[in-house]
């Protein structure tokens, strides 16, 4: 979303961090008061009865380092652990129980002890850290890791001792002095800019498995074939083991597949008959139950397709199921004020889903972040579409370039190439460093969330922020992920490549652009809105940002009302689906449906404060 109208007005800066007032949601205030709660698999696509969670609180410190950006990697531990913190919040987060900044000069360092499984290997699982970190268990250094939104695990068992073990991470994290993936982080908050987090934000686990073992899952549903598709790496030497795969409905087995495997990858083909399409009425998913030797793993898949192509009258439509469907999106930022990217809660995750149903949404375009595996899960079984963004990042661009020419010149929208070296210095994306990082963070997203029925559509850069190769970006992806539909260019600099002609519009009247390209693409309105409507005591801030302020529930009732009836109508013009900014307030910008707490929905009825 862009800072236009701010910047224009010439508004003082807002608040910093250290103004923000603690807000907690429902599910913020039992963790805060101690409540034990059941922690939930991680990966439901991928899950093992041997889960051992590692979160609840840890030792804590935070060291100054002259050449943090280096050190990380080769840091001891300090001597002291002065504070604790709460994983998986971030340090920055109020429920972490720290609530500071960690700097581009610092070290975050966390310690705790374990219990070890029993099991052949033990397996270190981190859903994710932000930005870098380096591993040690019983002060042996386990390894590292680079990117702060995917997963990743260490092989600790050779570090292992008998009773009691230590783990110790140390953490970097440069913000926005640094040009990698940071989506909307900002040391200095404000606007559309939210506070920076950093450190270990998702759930720590442990996972005893075998020698000879499953490493890897990927399912393709087949619905004109009926039958699905496995691909399964299985690993540790030695002779070949039956490797076996079982998909059941309802707990009843409609079809298995078997094949003796040794270490590779393998495929399965299981026929299943005549599926039950997954749709967003009836989100059905089907169990998978597969099994290497000894070893068990238990996931899930469904029957659907995706796809954009024309209908009846020769306009391009978003399909699924090979139906036109009419988007009905939201933009989904996976802010909290009580844990900031990390939800509070599993149910936390699921309520935004349900509320959102409830309002008529059928998708929620998840912004520049890469969620928890629990909020795809909960999309996959609750029936909600996913626009999945790819993070950005860069250096800091060009406010001219990204923000105030394509506001006030719509014709620049495809006029500016984004393959020259100074037009990607002037998007933010000069750096070679974070190209690479972007790519392969790009290409993990997909292979880590293609199997999800939700995922719907890939939305690659957004208002040219960190905007390079859009081209060269659709040709990995769809290499990559051939049966889902890319958005490659959301909000402008177009450059007549993916399946959708996406613009944002906040600024002007509504109405559906004709396609430069051939042939012509989808028309998304992939953002507008963002109308704001600030009640006291529901947000972080007493000031207020958006796009058109409502002095109270009944006119932002009345006005979101309105501009939704707006778009609806544009379908008939050739308008394939739109995505309104957006679901939640965050910190002071208050153009949400919900409140930042998440305790009023502001757009129904009987729901204000």
């Amino acid at each position: 979303m862009l800072d236009l109208r701010r910047a224009l007005a010439s508004a003082p800066r807002s608040p910093g961090q250290a103004e923000l007032r603690p807000l907690l949601t429902e599910w913020g205030e039992l963790i805060a008061a101690g409540e034990e709660r059941a922690t939930p698999h991680p990966r439901p696509r991928f899950a093992r009865a041997s889960f051992a969670p590692l979160d609840g609180w840890w030792d804590f410190a935070v060291v100054s380092c002259e050449g943090a950006a280096d050190a990380w990697r080769d840091a001891r531990p300090p001597a002291e652990f002065s504070e604790r913190i709460r994983v998986p919040f971030s340090p920055e987060a109020p429920l972490s129980g720290v609530g500071r900044q960690v700097g581009p000069d610092e070290l975050a360092w966390y310690r705790r002890t374990f219990a070890a499984p029993e099991g052949e290997r033990v397996l270190l699982h981190f859903e994710a850290v932000d930005w870098a970190c380096s591993c040690l268990v019983n002060g042996v250094r386990v390894g590292e890791h680079v990117g702060g939104y995917l997963p990743f695990s260490f092989d600790v068992t050779d570090a292992l001792r008998d009773g009691e073990n230590e783990l110790a991470l140390c953490a970097y994290d440069p913000g926005d002095a640094g040009v990698q993936p940071r989506g909307k982080q900002r040391r200095a908050r404000g606007g559309i800019w939210y506070t920076a987090q950093s450190g270990i934000w998702q759930t720590v686990w442990l996972e005893a498995v075998g020698v000879r073992r499953i490493a890897s899952l990927a399912a393709e549903a087949r619905p004109a074939e009926g039958r699905v598709v496995l691909t399964v790496q299985v690993e540790g030497a030695g002779p070949a083991l039956p490797l076996s795969a079982r998909v059941l409905d309802g707990g009843r087995e409609v079809g298995r597949a078997s094949a003796m495997a040794s270490a590779g990858t393998h495929a399965l083909s299981v026929e299943v008959g005549v599926p039950r399409l997954w749709s967003l009425e009836d989100p059905h998913l089907y169990d998978l139950e597969l099994s290497y030797g000894d070893d068990r793993v238990a996931s899930y898949c469904a029957f659907r397709t995706v796809s954009v192509g024309e209908d009846a009258r020769g306009v391009r439509r978003f399909f699924l199921n090979g139906e036109p469907l009419f988007v009905r999106g939201v933009l989904d930022q996976g802010y909290w004020p009580d844990g900031l990217m990390t939800a509070p809660s599993d149910e936390a995750m699921a309520s935004d889903i349900r509320a959102m149903k409830r309002l008529g949404f059928n998708l929620l375009r998840k912004h520049l972040k890469v969620e928890a595996g629990r909020f795809y899960y909960h999309c996959d079984r609750l029936g909600m579409l996913v626009c999945q963004d790819m993070v950005s990042g860069g250096s800091v661009p060009s406010t001219w370039r990204t923000s105030y020419k394509p506001t006030l010149f719509r014709s620049s929208w495809d006029r500016f190439a984004d393959d020259s070296p100074s037009h990607r210095a002037a998007l933010g994306a000069g750096s070679a460093a974070f190209r690479d990082e972007w790519t392969r963070t790009c290409a993990g997203a997909v292979e880590l969330l293609r199997d999800h029925p939700s995922v719907a559509m890939w939305s690659l850069f957004n208002e040219g922020w960190g905007q390079f190769d859009a081209r060269a970006a659709v040709k990995l992806v769809r290499g990559l992920d051939p049966l889902r539909p890319i958005d490659a260019t959301s909000g402008w600099y177009d450059q007549r490549c993916g399946d959708f002609f996406s613009v944002h519009n906040y600024f002007r009247p509504l109405e559906v652009y004709r396609d430069k390209a051939r042939p012509a693409r989808a028309f998304l309105l992939s953002e507008f809105g963002g109308l704001s409507c600030h009640l006291p005591g529901h947000s972080s801030l007493p000031t207020s940002y958006g796009y058109e302020s409502c002095a109270d529930l009944a006119s932002f009732r009345r006005a979101v009302r309105e501009t939704l009836d707006r778009a609806c109508a544009l379908e008939g013009q050739g308008l394939a689906g739109f995505v309104y900014t957006q679901l939640s307030d965050v910190e002071e910008e208050t153009n949400g449906l919900l409140t930042y707490d998440r305790r009023v929905c502001k757009l129904e009825e009987g729901k204000g404060a």
